[in-house]
């Protein structure tokens, strides 16, 4: 069959990294962020054109600079499953750290969204790029990149032998023999790891798609590596056309490296379309903004992100770039470490490295409807996604892109009519994973 394009829903309600003045926008409620019906209006809006999911970030740590979305929002899990109670096809792919919470515990809410959502959950596994979250878990320091991956890859792996505690059939419920389980189909995991001692067994059987699908996103070695050891999903960092081709390539090349198929894992790029009734008008707009979001004061904060939430107020703007990669190794290590060498290569002053990694970036998913799917289908094409991961300034951008893009990208066979499925993986033409208490073990299980 064809490929077709996978489309997924990234709501920041009053804005989250650099949107900075979304909050001001008069058609945002300022209390989007804690309003389930914002939430259940975005995914309605989103199944009604058809997408396969709707994705919702989150971290655990924030201090006053933090985007306003991050200040005041709802815990992916609770949120989801709201709306799940509203929806009827759209995957609902939640955000979960594996650094600070554990097996069981997670793998029991994610099989719980997973039955009340029909089987239409997804689990976007993180380690925590915020070194602060450690001291809201009784930790002096945040775990380093070795340690949290290496942690990551166990806790999906218990995760999903939890998942296979019972056996499609293992609830008979025969009234007349007054058997409700068939105790034989109930098996316990007994892992005892690196990380993880766990007896199980999960008290939830496995939902009509199997497991909850694993999305990752994962820039470094480590994120790479472990997003192609399980990921069957990936936010990918997306850049330019060329960029994102070697990511693609590569996450596919590793995938088949580890004997899987690179087909059952869908990447995601981050998309932020700017649609108008012209090329013009649209990048006015996109210019508009920018302007809107451009607030150096937040730019600093944000650039401290990467560095523990290091704040660079502190420091004279127009001396050298300060010498902190020593806060970059626990948190947001790959994308700092490029910072700081290009700091040093070209000399660049605090203020110059502020204003260069908030400066203005045209997207290129930018113009007329004809002319983002132009765009969409030749990136497409190209090798460079298999999904778009969207983000939209407003409800009435959204509505742009879905009267105006979507059409175009169905008519060319590009974009589905109507959903494949009523589950996650139907959508995303992934399979339902075998029990492993009803197949031949592999060295997966190990």
């Amino acid at each position: 069959m064809p490929r077709t394009i996978h489309l997924a829903l990234h709501p920041y309600g009053v804005g989250g990294p650099g949107q900075h003045g979304l909050w001001k926008d008069p058609s945002v409620a300022k209390n989007a962020s804690i309003d389930i019906n914002y939430y259940i209006k975005q995914a309605q809006a989103a199944e009604h054109a058809l997408f396969d999911a709707l994705f919702i970030v989150d971290s655990q740590f924030i201090n006053s600079t933090y985007p306003a979305h991050y200040l005041n929002r709802l815990e992916p899990l609770t949120l989801l499953s709201a709306v799940a109670t509203h929806t009827r096809h759209i995957g609902l792919v939640g955000t979960a750290s594996s650094t600070y919470n554990s097996p069981f515990n997670l793998a029991r809410r994610f099989a719980s969204l997973d039955h009340i959502s029909g089987g239409r959950a997804g689990w976007n596994v993180v380690t925590s790029f915020d070194t602060g979250t450690s001291r809201n878990y009784g930790l002096d320091e945040h775990l380093d990149y070795t340690t949290r991956y290496g942690r990551a890859l166990e806790f999906v792996q218990v995760a999903r032998g939890l998942w296979d505690s019972y056996e499609d059939d293992a609830f008979p419920a025969d009234v007349e023999r007054g058997v409700f389980l068939d105790p034989a189909k109930l098996h316990e995991l007994n892992h005892d790891g690196e990380h993880f001692k766990i007896a199980g067994p999960l008290n939830l059987s496995r939902s009509p798609q199997g497991q909850p699908v694993i999305f990752q996103a994962g820039v470094s070695e480590e994120g790479r590596d472990l997003a192609a050891q399980v990921a069957e999903g990936i936010y990918a960092p997306g850049g330019s056309l060329q960029q994102a081709q070697d990511y693609y390539a590569d996450i596919k090349k590793r995938t088949a490296s580890y004997g899987r198929d690179p087909e059952h894992i869908k990447i995601f790029i981050h998309g932020g379309p700017v649609v108008a009734a012209t090329d013009g008008a649209a990048q006015r707009r996109e210019r508009e903004i920018f302007e809107e979001d451009n607030d150096f004061k937040g730019n600093l904060a944000l650039l401290g992100r990467s560095f523990g939430a290091y704040d660079f107020s502190a420091h004279d703007l127009d001396a050298p770039f300060p010498d902190v990669a020593h806060l970059a190794e626990k948190g947001g290590r790959t994308g700092a470490a490029k910072l700081i060498e290009r700091a040093k290569a070209e000399k660049l002053t605090l203020r110059q490295v502020a204003e260069s990694v908030s400066e203005f970036r045209r997207s290129p998913f930018v113009g007329a409807p004809t002319t983002v799917a132009d765009t969409i289908e030749k990136w497409f094409d190209a090798g460079t996604f298999d999904g778009i991961n969207l983000a939209f300034r407003n409800n009435a951008d959204l509505e742009l892109f879905v009267d105006g893009v979507v059409p175009i990208l169905q008519k060319r066979g590009l974009f589905r009519t109507e959903y494949a499925a009523d589950t996650l993986r139907g959508n995303l033409g992934l399979p339902v994973p075998a029990n492993r208490n009803t197949r031949e073990p592999s060295l997966a299980d190990h």
